[in-house]
């Protein structure tokens, strides 16, 4: 019984442990950039979609080649080899500063989001290093509305971003602010 409740506590103290919560994002962040370069090596390189540009899988799913030169949405698009560097330079910068971020995080849930961000950010990173631009494959579709294609690492980036929204407004940080505004402090 002893052993057990060892144990809890272990995993009670991880919890609030900044340093587990940076190994947790950093190994995130690898999982999410290695899932990502695997999808699109099989997809550039097995499949080899950029030949056959597109394959229907289910009638609301396809999987459809886009190169994306430009950041989301393909705004500000890179047509030249410094627009390129600028843009990967800034988006390294950003995962620097979002590293930074995650070894201070004292949530887990905030360390998952900066995690995921950190992860997709690197995944479409290195696209624009050695293609120029990213690779994008996933096309959902309805009713004749097509949603934009994206890829795995643009999942994670929006997965990551809903949960910083999410601890922002739910987390232990905005729950500490409230109860500050509530006594009066």
């Amino acid at each position: 019984m002893d052993w057990l409740k060892r144990q809890f506590d272990d995993a009670i103290a991880s919890l609030k442990n900044p340093e587990a919560h940076f190994r947790y994002g950093v190994l995130l962040a690898l999982a999410i950039a290695v899932s990502d370069r695997l999808s699109k090596w099989a997809i550039l390189y097995w499949v080899d979609l950029p030949a056959k540009q597109k394959i229907t899988i289910t009638p609301f799913f396809d999987l459809t080649m886009v190169w994306n030169p430009g950041i989301s949405y393909g705004l500000l698009p890179a047509n030249s080899t410094w627009a390129v560097a600028v843009l990967v330079i800034f988006a390294l910068s950003v995962t620097l500063a979002l590293i930074v971020w995650l070894s201070r995080i004292e949530h887990r849930l905030l360390a998952v989001a900066v995690g995921l961000v950190i992860g997709g950010a690197v995944g479409n990173a290195y696209d624009r290093a050695i293609y120029g631009a990213v690779a994008d494959f996933m096309s959902f579709h309805a009713f004749g509305f097509y949603w934009y294609v994206f890829n795995v690492a643009d999942i994670a980036i929006v997965f990551g971003v809903i949960l910083l929204i999410w601890d922002s407004v739910f987390g232990p940080t905005a729950q500490q602010e409230r109860a500050k505004r509530r006594n009066g402090n």
